[in-house]
């Protein structure tokens, strides 16, 4: 596949590399507990949000998702909404633990409505706790943060002018909006982002640097789908 450049009319030239976040879809069966990094299947059977979904997403991208089951059983919902074949191959996904939610120690398998009642809540976050607070056992989201850059950096460079089809988390999503914003993590814990939601990520690379353009965050297409169809005859 070629790279994609900007046009000739700009002063230099960019290779850039697209991301497409999507989130997981819902968790259903977690008896209203905190799963957080913990391998919990999630439910695909809201069929016109993967209708809507698929017609948005490249073809002929790379796919990577992290290892968790949930991840894996979007994408393939996903392929299953859409046809993603090029040549008659279909995708392959690359597992990823480095694009895994952050781990949440012992906080995981705690019920969730008595954890929040019992910490003083954050106007500014949609997390269980603020940025460089580590879990018990687990990771702080500023420690998640630095995975996902990692990987980020990685992947871009191997895959430099393609499209990149992450499918992943709320975590993981928020912490790569931080890294194209240049926030620091707590920053990105501001963001909401929806169970199947669409985050879409540019980067560009040039002679003299890099950076990044924000294209949406959080959208939700088949939201715009059913609105366009109308009332049903």
């Amino acid at each position: 596949m070629q790279r994609e450049f900007m046009s000739a009319s700009t002063p230099s030239s960019f290779v850039r590399t697209r991301w497409w976040w999507v989130r997981h879809a819902p968790v259903r069966g977690d008896g209203g507990r905190i799963y957080g990094g913990s391998d919990i299947a999630c439910d695909c059977g809201d069929a016109h949000v993967f209708a809507g979904l698929a017609p948005v997403l490249p073809r002929g991208a790379v796919w990577v998702a992290s290892h968790l089951g949930r991840t894996r059983q979007t994408a393939e919902a996903l392929w299953q909404a859409g046809d993603f074949t090029v040549d008659g191959t279909v995708p392959r996904l690359t597992a990823l633990p480095a694009l895994a939610e952050q781990n949440l120690g012992e906080w995981q398998g705690q019920d969730r409505t008595r954890f929040f009642a019992e910490r003083q809540p954050s106007a500014a976050s949609y997390w269980f706790a603020p940025a460089d607070e580590r879990p018990p056992g687990g990771e702080s989201f500023s420690e998640l943060c630095e995975r996902v850059k990692a990987a980020i950096d990685e992947l871009t460079a191997e895959h430099s002018g393609r499209d990149i089809v992450a499918v992943a988390h709320g975590g993981t999503i928020r912490a790569a909006i931080a890294l194209a914003l240049n926030l620091g993590p707590q920053g990105g814990l501001a963001f909401a982002v929806e169970n199947c939601s669409l985050t879409r990520l540019d980067h560009y690379a040039g002679w003299d640097g890099a950076g990044w353009r924000v294209g949406m965050v959080n959208a939700q297409p088949w939201l715009a789908a059913a609105e366009g169809a109308g009332p049903a005859a």
